[in-house]
This record gives C-alpha cells, structure tokens and sequence, in this order.
C-alpha cells in the first residue's frame, strides 16, 4: 500500500467557541494538530503519498503540513470549490492517485481516532479480492450511526443508515470511518457532483453485486464531533490508550510543552497538555484537559474534562468540569462552569458571576 486519501470535511465550526480563525483539524490534541496523529499513522503503517482533501484553503494546512516529508510522506492537497459530499471529495481526490486501478488505496476520515491497525486492514482486503473494504466497530448504542451488518466470512450484507426502529438495530456493527478501495472503483463515482459515499456508493456497489469487505476490530474508536471527545482524545493520546508517532513527548499523565511554567504544588493528571507559554499557577489542579498556548490557569483553580483557549485566563478558585473555554477569554475568580458550559472568545466573566451548587 503506498496511497491514501484523508478526507478533512466541515469540521471546522464544531470548536468555535475555542477559535473563530483556525479550523477544527489544526487545534491541538496532545500537542499538535491533530491531523499530525492522522498522517504520522497513516505513516507509519506503510502509506508514502497522502491526498489531503479538504473544502478548506490549503494555506490553513500548508505552513504546519507543508510537502509531508517532516512525516516520511508524498502530501498533497485538494480542494473542492463546492461541498461534493465524502464519495464526491474522494473522487476529487483521485486526480492526484498515481496508482494502478487495482491499486489499494486508504481513505480515512479527518475526525476519526482509531487505533486500527491500518497495515492489517489493507492485508484483509487483499486477501479478500475485495472492491471496498470497511473497518467497522461495535458500539452499545448504534442508533446514530450507520448499520453494517456482515456474514461469517466478512460479506457486507446491508447498509442501514441511522436506524429509527428497533427492527432496523439487526447489527452493532457500524461503519468506522476507515476503508480501502480498489482504484478503478474510485474512479467510478460520479464526478463533479455531491455524492454520499454511505448512501449512494456503498449501497449501489453492493446491488451490483461487487465485493465489500467487513473487517471488525476491536480497537480503540472515537468520533471527535464534540468538544469533549476532542478533549478525550488528546488525554488518551498523551497517556498512551491510543498509539501516535506524532506526540512530542514520552507517554504519561501529563504533556508539558517547552516555555510552559507549572507550579511546584499544582498537580497536573489524566493525560492534561499544558501549551507553550502557558502558566498553571501554585494549587491548581488539571485532569484530562486541554490547555492552550498562553492561557493561564489561577491558583487554586480545579479544571477537569475541558479545553482552555490561547491567551485565556482562569481566575483563582473557580472550578471548571465539562467546559470550554474560547480564546483570550477571561473567567474571573471564584466562578464554576459544569456539563458543556461554553464561553466566547475574548468574553469576560466577572468573578463569583456563575455557580452551579449551592452557596456553602
């Protein structure tokens, strides 16, 4: 396998209360873009030319990605001019594939973190004769996910998209995010139009009778549509539950990049990244959180489960769990923001302004 494809879509709005001017894909997670942890995978498992399509301007990508080769890879970028939709985008991308048309070749999606073992699922398809493989993963609750139910050999049976019934549920199966493609199959989605590649190509790939490939894996999966999955993600990648060449440091509770100044009696745990320039102020404790370059957690302050924007600032005492916390915004001292509390971009809370238990 030496091609693929990483399909970074709109993604870009999900974290805006944490920045209005960088996309999605290019906020940290345990250090760095997160793409970084996609690409070095991709890597690392044997890819050496990688098709970046994105319906973003390649200048939000180029100066951090650059030609790939930081990463040992051949990258490239396009970019549609109008939404084509993941079967569209993937066509798109063909144009840049230099393989043959019963080359494999990967397409992964840009907010997906997987410990899929990504040399394994190419083996799998080839040894299949596969037109598509699909890694797939079981979930305990299917219902808002796309259903694809397999036989015992592997053989893609159906697609059943976000059941609505529990009739539909006949599967926790559901489709990863992740697959392999013959060339020539690529080649055959319609061009210059929106496509769904989950309701339009699979589905009449399979009432043509073509080969799809179910490989279930039983790994590490997390869909990064919400800022807490986001969190999650960089926590886990720090401590080490899901494997990435791209972390810049040794696997542990905390990630402390250079120019950060941490207290000598702040407690940091849970796989929390402190940014560059960033200050944890004495008493402080921080647990599986995101703290961006030049923020400043106060003394005393609890920060559990959350992410704090570039050049925010965390007054003393206050108490966050679940929250969000959105460039050079400041929240005053003695303040506790709990389940999903978001707060703007250069927003201003004044101190002891918003509490979620009691006053004693």
């Amino acid at each position: 396998m030496a091609e693929a494809i990483l399909l970074v879509g709109g993604q870009g709005t999900r974290l805006r209360p944490v920045t209005v001017n960088t996309p999605k894909p290019m906020v940290p997670a345990a250090g760095v873009p997160f793409l970084a942890h996609q690409i070095a995978r991709a890597a690392a498992a044997g890819v050496t030319h990688i098709v970046m399509a994105t319906c973003y301007l390649a200048e939000v990508f180029e100066p951090y990605f650059g030609d790939g080769s930081a990463f040992g890879v051949t990258l490239e970028y396009v970019v549609e001019e109008e939404p084509l939709g993941t079967g569209g985008a993937i066509r798109n991308a063909a144009q840049r594939l230099t393989g043959g048309p019963d080359a494999p070749v990967l397409v992964f999606n840009g907010d997906i973190l997987t410990g899929l073992d990504i040399a394994g699922l190419v083996e799998s398809h080839q040894a299949a004769e596969a037109d598509v493989s699909l890694h797939l993963v079981r979930v305990e609750d299917p219902r808002a996910f796309g259903l694809v139910p397999t036989d015992a050999q592997g053989r893609v049976l159906a697609f059943i998209e976000k059941p609505q019934t529990p009739e539909d549920i006949v599967t926790d199966q559901i489709n990863a995010g992740c697959y392999v493609f013959r060339r020539r199959v690529i080649d055959a989605i319609p061009a210059g139009r929106a496509v769904s590649v989950e309701r339009e190509t699979f589905p009449g790939l399979l009432a043509s009778g073509a080969t799809l490939h179910g490989v279930t894996e039983d790994t590490y999966w997390l869909d990064l549509g919400k800022p807490e999955s986001f969190v999650q993600a960089s926590a886990d990648l720090v401590r080490g539950i899901v494997s990435s060449p791209a972390v810049p440091g040794p696997r542990g509770e905390a990630l402390v990049l250079p120019g950060a100044e941490v207290a000598e009696d702040a407690k940091l745990s849970g796989g929390t990244v402190v940014g560059v320039g960033a200050r944890i102020k004495a008493g402080a404790i921080v647990q599986g959180s995101i703290v961006l370059e030049g923020a400043t957690i106060g003394a005393d302050t609890i920060v559990n489960a959350s992410l704090i924007g570039a050049r925010a600032s965390v007054g003393t005492r206050t108490v966050l769990d679940g929250a969000v916390i959105g460039d050079g915004a400041v929240v005053g001292a003695d303040n506790e923001l709990r389940a999903g509390a978001r707060v703007w971009c250069e927003a201003e809370l004044p101190s002891g302004s918003v509490r979620f238990s009691s006053d004693q």
